[in-house]
């Protein structure tokens, strides 16, 4: 999927910031605490890929909600949705 993933200031309300709404292909997500601009239809895979994270052991919860890695690629992501990414880390 292109369209680059980037950070983007949500107002303090919650609601999307001016000029991003469904109309113009965007949603704001929120990944790890950090509100991102994701094009319309992006799934939790195509967030993953774009973070450089495909390949890597990882975990991901959208809304309070663990997603099997296998049923990443049919999880769509809308605006206003919170993801966590969690990463192992090895070492001693």
């Amino acid at each position: 999927m292109s369209g680059a993933i980037e950070p983007q200031r949500v107002p303090s309300d919650g609601a999307e910031p001016r000029g991003r709404s469904p109309a113009d292909g965007q949603s704001v997500v929120t990944v790890n605490g950090t509100p991102r601009t994701v094009p319309a239809g992006a799934t939790a895979h195509d967030l993953v890929v774009a973070l450089g994270l495909a390949g890597r052991p990882l975990a991901v919860e959208i809304d309070g909600r663990v997603v099997p890695r296998a049923r990443l690629a049919g999880c769509m992501l809308k605006s206003g949705s919170v993801i966590e990414i969690v990463t192992l880390v090895g070492g001693g």
